[in-house]
């Protein structure tokens, strides 16, 4: 396969192009030759220098990440970005990128995979951004209490970024959007939902959260991003038979 092919699939599977509206990154193919042959492929998160090095050890010649290199306005070739572009350039590895198309998509995506691994059904979209919901908000099949639901969510105490619990003890209903999403609650809020389920929190939700009676759990920014990447290494795979590998670097936040 060449690198051309690999783009195409990316860009129907996860149609990249209906979010040039809405999306500050650069999705699809950032750094690379269409031309070039491709064996392996690896995954992660972010595109930064760790991920880049341990990738190359592996053998992978092109990488795929959630938070590319370039997000929609000129970024000064210095530093550690000269450093980055440096290192793939050299080794003639390829980067691609998918951002709200990833946060977005029904099946593969993080909002979506996050929902399954919590069981909800009557999934639905959810969490409108410049006019497309990119989350997804559904039920639990029977009300759960919040220590259950972060279980779940491949969470931990110890790295779990903030737990308002506010809302009912018995939990039915949850809207999700994964990373910096914080002021989504209001969208919540408005639907009645019992909790709400994002990556970063901020101050300024607290008071709202315990006024208008809403749990909300904050798991992190690559807690509830790891996993579109990961899915997408294993859909990869399966429909090409190309060599992926998932590449975990948390961030703690």
């Amino acid at each position: 396969m060449i690198l051309q092919e690999l783009t195409d699939y990316f860009e129907e599977l996860l149609s990249l192009h209906d979010f040039s509206g809405a999306d500050a990154s650069m999705n699809g193919l950032q750094v690379g030759v269409p031309d070039q042959e491709i064996t392996k492929v690896a995954f992660a998160v972010d595109a930064c220098m760790e991920f880049f090095q341990r990738a190359a050890k592996e053998g992978c010649d092109v990488l795929f990440v959630h938070h590319g290199l370039f997000w929609g306005k000129p970024v000064r070739v210095s530093g550690s970005h000269y450093q980055r572009l440096k290192f793939l350039l050299e080794n003639r590895m390829a980067l691609l990128a998918a951002h709200l198309p990833l946060d977005q998509h029904p099946e593969y995506g993080n909002n979506a995979s996050l929902a399954k691994a919590l069981g909800l059904v009557e999934i639905k979209p959810f969490g409108e951004y410049r006019g497309i919901k990119i989350g997804f908000k559904g039920t639990f099949p029977r009300p759960l209490e919040l220590k259950e639901i972060v279980r779940l969510c491949g969470i931990t105490p110890e790295t779990v970024l903030s737990i308002l619990p506010f809302g009912p003890k018995e939990i039915r209903t949850v809207g999700i959007v994964s990373g910096g999403a914080a002021y989504d609650v209001h969208q919540a809020i408005e639907e009645h939902l019992d909790l709400y389920i994002t990556g970063e929190q901020t101050h300024s939700v607290y008071h709202l959260c315990l006024e208008e009676g809403i749990n909300m759990i904050a798991g992190g920014h690559y807690n509830t991003e790891v996993w579109g990447v990961r899915a997408l290494a294993e859909k990869l795979a399966a429909d090409t038979g190309l060599a992926t590998v998932f590449i975990d670097i948390p961030s703690g936040l």
